[in-house]
């Protein structure tokens, strides 16, 4: 079946003119094997319609989608990576594939790949990701969307039917090809690469691009205020983003300037994990041992590529303006966390000091046990509307010393946002929706040692029911 009349391509890229994509080919592969297939966001773009060969024939052969891109761009950008400048990167194993309009909103989105085949940016690899790296893609984004992040959406994954080396799985390992839903794949490093071409006309012509597509509130009289003031948008959405992982107790991994993209989106889930405890320290990829991203440094990281991102817009506007854009991360940071804290314990916000009073004692008395994070938000959903659960749960040691009764006090004031979620049966079992990393392998193992995928399938059916309870269901508003 053809798309729906939901579908409505608009393929701007294109409008950029040359100097930032190659037109690729994608890879052939041996098999395509569908595993993965998100309706409800294919629904929000009209493809849900497609049968399963012309699912097949745009997300595992690529061919082009009715009216749009006419073939792949692997989109040119820089990049520094653990704090050093790469001018060796661009989409090294993807493309983008199409753009079209969100049915809701009417934000222009993007249809990218991974795993797709090597690009002239490989730099030596297959251009390819293993089965494995697609389930927890998948994963991350679902748990995440759950939480309240803004993620890109994991649409297809097709297994492949190719063996991959890796020196980080049991090789040889499983392959498929990922394609992903975003809002953009501008990256901060897409504005690095022209930056150290010194190619001003191509950073005004990403300035005008950005504004058109996604940050139209920017628009000023000159090209100078219109710069600032997308940057100022842009240091907003990264702060949220940001803000958002922290209250989620998720650990990206590799905040790298390539991998954040300039509307805030969280994206490119490699050496990913969620907290088991609270701890600032926490590190999720094995490489890195400094803890140069560990969970307490992400803020800092996010803003330090910030500053990369404002020297790359010196060419347009003042050093001044651009400095004063940067400064709106804290403020933009600590609000956000606040929101987010209080909308993921479930309580009002009171919009005064003592919605920082019970953010601060919640935070002070995790960092002071070694208590499952999720558990904590699990137990007391909705303060003390939940007291008799959590006293009587699994976890009612953590709460009888005398210094969670000042946690008790401080938010003694707020009342529970949406009482009515505690009649659920989510909060009627004995344990959290959690994705902690034994539970990631745990989920794997069934489908790598025989081909039992009814574990992940019922996982994200958990992950979705938990996001859909607190109001996060990409259906929701659909014409």
């Amino acid at each position: 079946m053809p798309p729906s009349a939901r579908y409505r391509p608009d393929p701007r890229f294109l409008g950029l003119g040359d100097g930032f994509a190659d037109v690729v080919a994608p890879a052939r592969f041996p098999v395509h094997v569908l595993r993965h297939r998100d309706d409800r966001w294919a629904a929000r773009i009209g493809l849900d319609t497609l049968g399963d060969a012309e699912w097949e024939r745009h997300f595992a052969r690529f061919e082009p989608l009715p009216g749009n891109l006419p073939e792949p761009l692997a989109l040119r950008y820089h990049g520094h990576q653990f704090g050093s400048y790469n001018p060796a990167l661009g989409d090294g194993r993807g493309f983008l594939f199409a753009q079209l309009r969100d049915a809701v909103d009417d934000r222009l989105l993007d249809l990218g790949t991974k795993g797709s085949g090597a690009t002239p940016y490989a730099r030596g690899g297959d251009g390819r990701l293993t089965l494995k790296g697609g389930v927890r893609e998948i994963l991350a984004a679902e748990l995440l969307a759950a939480r309240g992040v803004d993620t890109c959406k994991i649409v297809s994954v097709f297994e492949t039917g190719e063996r991959l080396w890796r020196g980080d799985e049991p090789s040889p390992t499983r392959s498929c090809v990922l394609v992903r839903l975003s809002h953009s794949n501008l990256r901060i490093g897409t504005f690095q690469r022209h930056a150290y071409h010194r190619d001003v006309a191509r950073l005004g012509a990403l300035v005008d691009y950005a504004v058109e597509h996604h940050f139209p509130a920017a628009r000023q009289g000159d090209l100078a205020g219109t710069t600032a003031a997308l940057l100022r948008l842009v240091v907003e959405r990264a702060a949220a983003t940001a803000a958002a992982w922290t209250v989620a107790g998720f650990v990206h991994g590799v905040l790298n300037t390539d991998n954040l993209n300039i509307t805030g989106e969280s994206f490119d889930y490699g050496p990913w994990r969620f907290l088991p405890t609270y701890d600032l320290g926490f590190t999720a990829a094995y490489f890195d041992e400094t803890g140069f991203y560990a969970f307490g440094r992400q803020p800092n990281a996010v803003l330090w590529n910030l500053g990369r991102l404002a020297e790359t817009l010196l060419p347009l506007a003042g050093r001044d303006v651009l400095e004063d854009s940067l400064g709106a991360f804290e403020p933009t940071f600590h609000a956000a966390v606040r929101r987010a804290f209080l909308d993921r314990l479930g309580l009002q916000p009171r919009g005064d000091a003592a919605d920082d009073v019970v953010m601060d004692a919640c935070y002070a008395f995790l960092a002071s046990r070694r208590l499952d994070l999720d558990r904590f938000y699990f137990d007391w959903y909705g303060g003390e509307a939940s007291a008799a659960r959590a006293l009587a749960g699994r976890a009612a040691v953590h709460y009888a010393p005398p210094e969670f009764a000042e946690v008790r006090r401080a938010w003694a004031e707020h009342l529970p946002a949406a009482p009515e979620r505690l009649a659920h049966p989510h909060y009627a079992g004995d344990a959290p929706c959690s994705l902690l990393i034994d539970e990631v392998e745990a989920l794997w193992a069934p489908i790598a040692e025989r081909d039992d995928w009814a574990p992940l399938a019922a996982k994200l059916a958990e992950i979705r029911e938990v996001g859909a309870l607190h109001g996060r269901d990409p259906l929701k508003d659909m014409p």
